[in-house]
């Protein structure tokens, strides 16, 4: 008997062993092994900051991962249509995507929140949300279905009303005003009498000088400046009322994501949190150079739209929302959450921000 036990102790100990080799190899095995992402987009390759935020993300996973994990980046076209990212990266064909949620209202109609909303929060505010008040939980949970997971990748901030080829004087002048205008802020258009309409930005200016719409938002100078819209516009609106904080967001492929060792899992979280951080600061520094261009080397005459046309912007807005999440019980949800912690967040600005503008704006006058 007492060989017995000691003989059955040692091949315990034996198969014990074995495994944990086993283990430790498997693990040591998926820590060398190399993979090969692609990143679809809805922008134009390398376009100024919405495209060459995905090349950065691509070089941080690369450099991060000693290029365990490498991510080829295709543009709006290259590879999938832009309006096409999101079916892409759901199906597999990409494991990943660059895009904005809003896009997708037409599959899931709470995505606007998770880009920008009329009169909404501005990319301060946004970014707490997502990452401390509970949205990216409630973002997570809608695409969830889907098969993907959603990261927060950027920020374009305040965006301008966009470029006409006809005066806003009135509300009545945006009567049957053809627009390109995404989102909701597309649907709060619609309310007013115009159409609006969704292109991809690598379609805008051939649009807009062709006369096939009258008007488009992009982004601000910066981009505007980019793809050239002064020479297909006449005026230049910088009301923005329709995407004070146009987040954009990275996708994964849930599978693809789960793929990928722990190590490499945070690599690809960590480097989307930079991106995120990144593009918002770029479109800080060079919007400023960019309309100083605008103005004094090209000419283009800055407006503001009327202010009796904001306010009923306004409330059209609040009338689209309030319709949105009355059909829609997770948007209803997801609109509680955005809601309460808007209210804190311009409550506290009020007192900090606004009041800090003011102050500012005394040393000029």
């Amino acid at each position: 008997m007492k060989k017995l036990s000691t003989l059955i102790l040692a091949i315990s100990t034996l198969l014990l062993t074995a495994c944990g080799s086993e283990q430790t190899s498997s693990q040591a095995q998926a820590e060398q092994k190399t993979y090969n992402w692609k990143l679809v987009t809805t922008w134009p390759k390398n376009f100024p900051g919405l495209g060459t935020g995905p090349e950065k993300f691509a070089e941080y996973v690369g450099q991060m991962s000693n290029g365990r994990l490498n991510v080829k980046v295709y543009g709006a076209g290259e590879l999938v249509p832009a309006m096409e990212v999101f079916d892409a990266v759901r199906s597999g064909t990409a494991e990943m995507g660059h895009g904005g949620a809003y896009y997708w209202k037409g599959k899931m109609p709470a995505s606007p929140f998770f880009c920008s909303i009329p009169f909404g929060m501005n990319a301060q505010e946004m970014n707490s949300w997502i990452h401390y008040g509970g949205g990216l939980e409630l973002w997570t949970e809608l695409y969830e279905p889907m098969g993907v997971v959603p990261m927060a990748g950027g920020n374009t901030g305040v965006q301008m009303a966009g470029w006409f080829n006809k005066e806003i004087n009135s509300l009545d002048d945006l009567k049957g005003l053809k627009m390109r205008i995404p989102g909701l802020a597309g649907d709060v258009l619609e309310r007013a009498g115009g159409v609006p309409v969704n292109l991809p930005g690598g379609e805008l200016f051939t649009a807009l000088q062709t006369g096939a719409i009258d008007a488009t938002e992009w982004v601000g100078p910066y981009n505007d400046l980019a793809f050239g819209l002064h020479k297909a516009a006449k005026y230049y609106y910088i009301s923005g009322w329709h995407e004070p904080g146009s987040m954009l967001e990275f996708i994964i492929n849930k599978n693809a994501l789960a793929s990928l060792p722990k190590d490499l899992q945070a690599i690809v979280k960590a480097a989307a949190r930079a991106v995120n951080t990144d593009m918002l600061d770029e479109y800080t520094a060079r919007n400023h150079a960019s309309l100083q261009s605008l103005l004094n080397e090209h000419g283009v005459e800055v407006r503001s739209l009327p202010q009796d046309v904001v306010t009923e912007l306004r409330v059209l807005s609040k009338q689209v929302i309030d319709e949105l999440v009355e059909k829609d019980p997770f948007a209803k949800k997801v609109n509680d959450s955005y809601q309460q912690f808007y209210q804190q967040a311009r409550e506290y600005h009020n007192l900090s921000e606004f009041e800090y503008y003011k102050n500012r704006q005394l040393e000029q006058n």
